[in-house]
């Protein structure tokens, strides 16, 4: 028997052996639903009763869910997996308020974690601070050891001296790195070794699988589809993948005859094809992603707007390149005129797919989505997260920022998804996020996107609101009924089981 890499005794044997006939009984089925029992056979619901035991449904193990609410299995529709995982294994900077502040950490990180390897760190978010990051200031406090810090968005790094010269980039001036240079310096950093990642993958997979999550879309910087056959042949997946296909392989999975959605030889069916990543713009937090409007103090800069990551011509270019062959498009656009361009490459080139983020929009690209069949994937928790950030940068504009509410009552299909590390793999804080904007003591920001507690369950489930006979058995059981919960409620809320398949990755075995 295989096991799960960090998993063993009744999990692991779960996970490794084919789904039993059982039957869920006191059930509430949906937020707000009645209670019901479920028959499972095959990894599939075959019956559901109106009573709430379990009647005639026939043999096999009973389990009393005790009139818990079940909800169809969440998804996080946009995740770095591998990046969650070896970030977890990083020294936290989230919410220090200054470069000060982040070489003070540094400096007790070195000290607790002796060694010469590269010390790395994950989620400084510098868009306000009173200082400026210089890799002097890191290499005062750690003079011999390399040290690489990530920023909360992944779109910038700040690099010491012996860190820089290992990158092969000694003469930067400022030890600041951003968008290009940033993915291609922390690409040059010696990697994890390979059983080391997987294995980390696989306890981030198992820990989302606690909090709800069946599926995510992952978007790692990588061959996806590789690292994904590898892992699934290897050991049982506690939740379904869609990986990520990126323009540096995108002829070999046309070569391969692979179209989005196709399911990957080898993988138990738990691996999918997903769409082709590609990039309009930077972001909001290193003052990268691409507006309409120029960005307070940088008016005379070359890069006042922000900066076009991909033309516009390459843009359609590579859509039409990919959708032509069956792989969707989903495009990185976070300023408004980078979500104008994308836009107009979908209506370019006619075809399905996604905009990633979506965070600051025109008035009258707000309708686009639906128009397009675009669907709009966006992460709810960066809303409290950039408030503070928005509200400096994209003064007077905030109220067309994570315009969540505007796009539902356009008939957009929105995704809710992390961005993990960007904010931690869990659905329940994107969830908690859209209902309330807001993640603290203070009043909801631009309370009128607020997005109604059903719909945001639907966009946390890849739009799936009913669980019906026929469907995969991947659901969720939820001690509180999310229609019942305040904020805080949702966002910490205790899931009692999930299952994937007609297994439980958690929970009652």
């Amino acid at each position: 028997m295989t096991s799960l890499d960090g998993i063993s005794g009744p999990l692991a044997d779960a996970l490794d052996t084919p789904p039993t006939a059982l039957t869920l009984t006191r059930v509430r089925l949906g937020a707000g639903g009645p209670l019901r029992s479920l028959r499972i056979e095959g990894g599939r619901i075959v019956v559901i009763t109106e009573g709430a035991t379990q009647g005639d449904l026939g043999d096999g193990p009973v389990v009393d869910l005790d009139g818990r609410t079940v909800l169809p299995g969440l998804w996080d529709a946009h995740v770095h997996a591998a990046q969650w995982a070896g970030n977890r294994h990083r020294v936290d900077l989230s919410g220090r308020g200054s470069a000060r502040a982040v070489a003070a950490a540094v400096r007790t990180a070195a000290a607790e974690l002796p060694g010469g390897d590269v010390l790395l760190g994950q989620g400084f978010r510098d868009g306000l601070w009173p200082d400026l990051p210089h890799k002097s200031l890191l290499d005062a406090v750690c003079p011999d050891r390399p040290v690489a810090l990530i920023s909360a968005d992944l779109h910038a790094a700040w690099l010491n001296s012996p860190c820089l010269a290992l990158v092969g980039r000694g003469d930067h001036p400022t030890g600041v790195l951003r968008e290009h240079e940033c993915f291609e310096a922390i690409a040059a950093l010696p990697e994890v070794p390979q059983d080391v990642l997987d294995r980390w993958v696989a306890e981030a997979c198992r820990d989302a699988a606690a909090r709800g999550v069946t599926g995510f879309i992952d978007f790692h910087f990588s061959d996806n589809l590789v690292d994904w056959s590898r892992r699934a042949a290897s050991s049982p997946l506690p939740v379904r993948v869609r990986a990520a296909v990126y323009p540096a392989h995108l002829e070999a999975a046309i070569a391969r005859g692979l179209r989005t959605g196709d399911v990957l030889p080898g993988t138990g069916g738990l691996v999918q094809v997903g769409p082709l990543k590609l990039f309009t713009d930077g972001s909001l937090n290193t003052r990268t992603a691409l507006c309409c409007d120029p960005y307070p103090g940088m008016e005379n800069t070359e890069e006042a707007y922000g900066i076009e990551e991909t033309p516009y011509e390459e843009l359609v270019r590579l859509m039409r390149r990919a959708s032509a062959h069956g792989i969707e498009p989903a495009v990185h656009a976070i300023g408004d005129r980078a979500n104008t361009l994308a836009l107009d490459a979908f209506e370019a080139v006619r075809c399905r797919g996604r905009i990633e983020h979506a965070q600051l929009l025109s008035a009258a690209d707000v309708p686009r989505f639906a128009e397009l069949g675009v669907t709009a994937s966006v992460q709810p928790a960066h809303a409290p997260d950039d408030r503070d950030v928005a509200d400096v940068y994209w003064a007077g504009r905030t109220g067309r920022a994570f315009a969540y509410a505007d796009l539902l009552a356009s008939g957009a299909r929105l995704e809710f998804g992390s961005d993990a590390p960007v904010s931690p793999l869990d659905p329940w804080l994107g969830i908690a996020s859209a209902v309330s904007r807001t993640s603290d003591e203070r009043p909801a920001w631009h309370p009128e996107q607020r997005v109604p507690v059903r719909a945001a369950l639907a966009a946390s489930a890849l739009g799936r609101s009913l669980i019906r006979v026929g469907d995969a058995a991947d659901l969720v059981a939820v001690d509180v009924d999310p229609l019942k919960a305040d904020a805080d409620t949702l966002r910490d809320m205790p899931v009692h089981a999930t299952m994937l398949g007609g297994r439980w990755t958690h929970g009652p075995l």
